[in-house]
This record gives structure tokens, sequence and C-alpha cells, in this order.
């Protein structure tokens, strides 16, 4: 970036990790990575660690969007991503304030989908995301389990993967990918941006320290878009900044611990 040019802005809706692995710090830690500045609006606070989730407190949604008001109107981001969206009337809302401020180069982390396979959203707030959320969305990022609620079919293989991809950009998306993070073997990345697919395949990395690889990759991939880089481009640089950050991970706490967000984002 030029030194004339003022830093670039990216913003996180998204819930708080008491823990600093997921959600709006793992965003945040992200965005610095990239020397991207990170603002946020917070839906939120659970007290949790590397064993799990111990509390949650959401936060009022006329609170939530007053966040996302005060960023856009003063710090306008090139891009944004959002979290867990606990609910249909906070998604609605979030989707509002997209619309009303404009915002682009959005990425959807659909976070609908618990590691133990629980779910974390109901039926109302599902469909919610789909109508109101997809359509904004630059890109969508869903792993097995949450594309395969999305789009209402199994996706357990890599051909699944690639309908699934086709499936969610017809329904608005811009693009989509779907992360094979929980296939067998190989991990197996899919990108479909309405012309083209690309496939991402590499060697799974054997280790427990692997919370907020979702949020993390999707703040990765808002901040190349928020410094101007296509979607295939933002995504294959967001893939090669989790490897390092899984492959460096700090081996903190005593379950599934946290990733490296200080490593390299070139």
């Amino acid at each position: 970036m030029p030194a004339d040019q003022p830093q670039p802005v990216a913003m996180t809706i998204a819930g708080s990790d008491s823990g600093g692995g997921a959600g709006i710090q793992a965003d945040l830690k992200t965005f610095q990575a990239f020397g991207v500045y990170g603002t946020s609006a917070i839906t939120a606070i659970t007290a949790q660690n590397t064993l799990g989730v111990h509390a949650i407190h959401a936060v009022p949604i006329q609170d939530v969007r007053a966040q996302i008001d005060a960023v856009a109107t003063d710090l306008r981001p090139r891009a944004l991503k959002t979290g867990m969206l606990a609910n249909a009337a906070l998604v609605a809302e979030v989707a509002d304030a997209i619309e009303v401020h404009a915002l682009g180069h959005y990425v959807m982390d659909p976070v609908m989908v618990a590691t133990s396979g629980d779910r974390l959203l109901d039926s109302d707030a599902e469909a919610s995301l789909v109508v109101r959320l997809l359509p904004l969305a630059t890109l969508i990022t869903p792993n097995l389990h949450e594309a395969a609620i999305l789009v209402g079919e199994p996706v357990e293989t890599v051909g699944h993967m690639s309908e699934a991809a086709r499936r969610l950009v017809a329904l608005g998306a811009g693009a989509a990918l779907i992360k094979g993070g929980h296939l067998g073997g190989d991990v197996v990345d899919v990108l479909w941006d309405g012309d083209e697919e690309s496939v991402w395949r590499r060697p799974r990395i054997q280790t427990a320290h692997t919370h907020g690889t979702g949020c993390t990759l999707s703040a990765a991939i808002a901040a190349g878009l928020a410094l101007g880089e296509s979607v295939h481009d933002a995504v294959a640089r967001g893939i090669r900044f989790i490897v390092r950050a899984i492959e460096t991970a700090p081996g903190l706490g005593g379950g599934h611990g946290p990733l490296n967000h200080s490593v390299s984002s070139e």
C-alpha cells in the first residue's frame, strides 16, 4: 500500500471470545496481521476457553445496530464480515444496516453448527440468513455441516461441495467457498465464483489447536478484499495464512487451542 494512502478499514460483526481464539478477538488479530485497521460490532459476550463455552450474554439488538452505525458513518470499512448472529431479528437488523450504509465486500461466515455438531441457530434464523444476508454477500464461507443446512442436502464429498457452492451462488451469493476441514483425509476447499471453480487441497495437519479457524479464515479474506484483492486471490492468501497459523499454533490451553495470529500474511 503506498505511503500516502490511508490504512484500509475492515469490520467484523460477531461475538466476543474471552479466550481470544475465535470471534471478535481472532478477527481483529487477523486484520492487524494483514495491515488492515480493524473495527467491530459485538453481538454477544461469551465466557469461554479452549475447553468450551461456559456462558453467553447476547448484546441487545439496538446496541449492535448502534455499533455498526457508529463505525460506518466515520470509519467506513472497505470490507466486512459477520460471524454468529443469534436469531432472525438480529440477522434482519444486520442486513438492514448493510443495505442502509451500502457496505460492500461482505464476507458471510454462517456460524450455524458447533464443533460438537450442535445447531447454534433456530430454523427461523437459518432461513433468514438465506433470504436476507446471502444476497448481500460477496462471498459465503460455510463448512460442510453449514453448507448442508443451507442447501438442504448432504455435503459429504468433494463433488457435493462443488454442487453446494453452485447452489449457494444461485441463491444469491456472489461466490461460495465450501470448507472441507471435516472431510476425511486431505483438507479440500472449493470456491465457485459464478464463472470458475478453484480447488485447494493440502495434507491435514494433525493437531488439536484449531479453535477459531473459520473466524480467522473469513477475517483474512475480508482483509484481502479491503486491500483490493480479488475474491480468488483473497481466498488463496487466506488459506495460506491459516495453514501457517495452524502449523505454528502456540499450544495454549487444555483443549482446542488457538492459532498463531502473528504469522506472516504474505
